[in-house]
């Protein structure tokens, strides 16, 4: 759950801080609270992380609107509720085996190896640096000097992962689903559809980078969050330079 509009610059922050060594201490039993609902089925609100996985691919800022406001009754900035990731989890694992059984005909073993890549490397792996380092450097460059030791300040760990979760769905969409629909066309040697595979890892990437900066903009605290879009210009500008002849999609798939 999560604002087109910022809420109060003078609202609660995370309740998540950093032990002396630097690694992330997570705060209010935000991870035991996730962690039991994940054994309890029955509470877990699928219903809403369906929602947001539909809002997240058509209007990404109705998904972070009411995160001051989940801040205010949870305590936390993060979900509380690991429905999102297990779905997320489980559409990796049917895209899984449908790249390795029509695209690249693999066995049982190497099919089990691409499940355990696409969930274990590219999602989680992945999220975890990518959500690390944005969260060490938000909490270093992105508040307020004032507020730098003040722990309501400071972005917790699980929501920048959250943050993560929510930008990698509409990328999966399109790189994991539709580029397997147009692996023989995106493949192809001739300007056309190395065009089209090119812009479909424009679209996916840009939206990445937005639906993170989307994240980091909702947090009333953080200044200067435009900066999270700045891979925006350095997409496009590899997006240019790769017209002129490197198909990124079979670069990709050929290496699959």
């Amino acid at each position: 759950m999560l604002p087109t509009s910022r809420a109060p610059r003078n609202g609660q922050g995370a309740q998540f801080s950093s032990a002396g060594n630097g690694f992330p201490r997570l705060g209010n039993g935000g991870m035991k609270t996730w962690l039991r609902k994940l054994s309890r089925w029955p509470q877990l609100d699928f219903e809403l992380a369906v929602w947001q996985m539909c809002y997240l691919c058509i209007a990404p800022r109705r998904v972070y609107r009411n995160v001051y406001y989940h801040k205010q009754t949870k305590n936390t900035w993060a979900r509380d509720d690991p429905a999102m990731l297990l779905l997320i989890t489980l559409c990796l694992f049917v895209s899984a085996i449908l790249w390795s059984v029509l695209y690249a005909h693999y066995g049982i073993a190497d099919t089990v190896k691409t499940i355990f890549s696409f969930i274990f490397l590219h999602f989680f792996g992945l999220g975890l640096l990518i959500s690390t380092s944005l969260w060490a450097l938000s909490n270093r460059f992105l508040t307020h000097a004032t507020h730098v030791h003040a722990t309501d300040q400071k972005v917790e760990w699980l929501y920048a992962f959250d943050i993560h979760a929510n930008s990698f769905f509409p990328l999966f969409l399109q790189l994991y689903v539709a580029q397997l629909l147009l692996a023989p066309v995106v493949t192809r040697s001739n300007w056309v559809c190395l065009w089209v595979g090119n812009t479909l890892y424009l679209a996916a990437f840009t939206q990445y980078a937005y639906v993170t900066y989307l994240g980091y903009n909702a947090l009333p605290f953080l200044i200067r969050s435009e900066l999270l879009l700045f891979p925006v210009a350095i997409f496009a500008a590899f997006y240019i330079v790769s017209l002129l002849g490197f198909n990124v999609s079979y670069f990709v798939l050929k290496h699959f």
